[in-house]
């Protein structure tokens, strides 16, 4: 074979299976941000509430962004695992410490209250971008 197939056909399994678990590590962080808040950001989107579209999105991209930080730097997938753990908590921390922040926030989503929603957008954006660079070195 082309040295060229042949390290491809080498270096496949390991790219999968970091890709794989880093793409799993998001679905499990949406899923325990979808658990944490006290309202149901898919139904209120599916409704058409844009506060908690942005509230989601946000989320997802905050838990995305140091999670692809982990799979950059990693060298092995136990290194997306810790610290793609460490990164999820830490972002889960952020939505709490703004819900308490913002006493009312549950609320405001609901109510389709936009600045909140930017406000935990922010937060959640700034957090992940931290962490991305901690993770980074």
């Amino acid at each position: 074979m082309m040295p060229f197939l042949d390290n491809l056909l080498a270096s496949l399994p390991v790219f999968l299976a970091h890709v794989g678990v880093t793409l799993g590590m998001l679905v499990v962080g949406i899923l325990a941000y979808e658990a944490i808040t006290p309202y149901r950001e898919l139904e209120l989107v599916r409704a058409g509430n844009s506060a908690a579209g942005i509230a989601l999105g946000s989320a997802i991209l905050g838990l995305a962004i140091p999670l692809a930080a982990c799979l950059a730097r990693s060298v092995a997938v136990w290194d997306i695992v810790v610290w793609g753990v460490a990164a999820l908590i830490l972002q889960l921390a952020a939505f709490a410490i703004v819900a308490v922040v913002l006493k009312r926030l549950p609320d405001a989503i609901a109510k389709d209250e936009t600045g909140a929603a930017c406000v935990l957008a922010s937060v959640q954006l700034a957090v992940a971008l931290v962490i991305a660079a901690a993770v980074g070195g």
